[in-house]
């Protein structure tokens, strides 16, 4: 029981790296962002319009809650989705992050537009 445990954690992280690297990429920006600590959350900041300095709250524990509630909804949005898909991508990131990774989704920019993310 304990392999399954094991070899089901690794599927689930896999599937959720390939998601991220696929929707950096549909956002404009090199994949392999994506895979570098920290920095991929600063960049996934950015392209959901959100300023970077905005990290720094996600290392403080309740306070990291509604930002990333907030990121969530705004990531899902410039995915030109609604805010129930930002709450699964919330809720359920693993399922809905594939969904917006291998989905019809288009990356149509918010806040200052795709051009603030470009310059990432």
């Amino acid at each position: 029981m304990e392999q399954f445990e094991t070899v089901a954690s690794v599927a689930l992280l896999l599937i959720v790296i390939v998601s991220i690297w696929k929707i950096f990429s549909k956002a404009g920006q090199p994949g392999w962002k994506s895979i570098i600590p920290i920095y991929n959350i600063y960049v996934l900041f950015r392209i959901a319009g959100k300023p970077g300095w905005w990290l720094i709250f996600v290392f403080i524990p309740l306070v990291n809650i509604p930002f990333l509630l907030i990121v969530s909804i705004a990531l899902a949005k410039s995915f030109n989705k609604d805010t129930g898909f930002g709450l699964g991508l919330f809720f359920l990131a693993a399922v809905f992050l594939a969904l917006l990774a291998f989905g019809d989704a288009k990356y149509i920019g918010t806040g200052g537009g795709r051009e603030d993310a470009e310059k990432i």
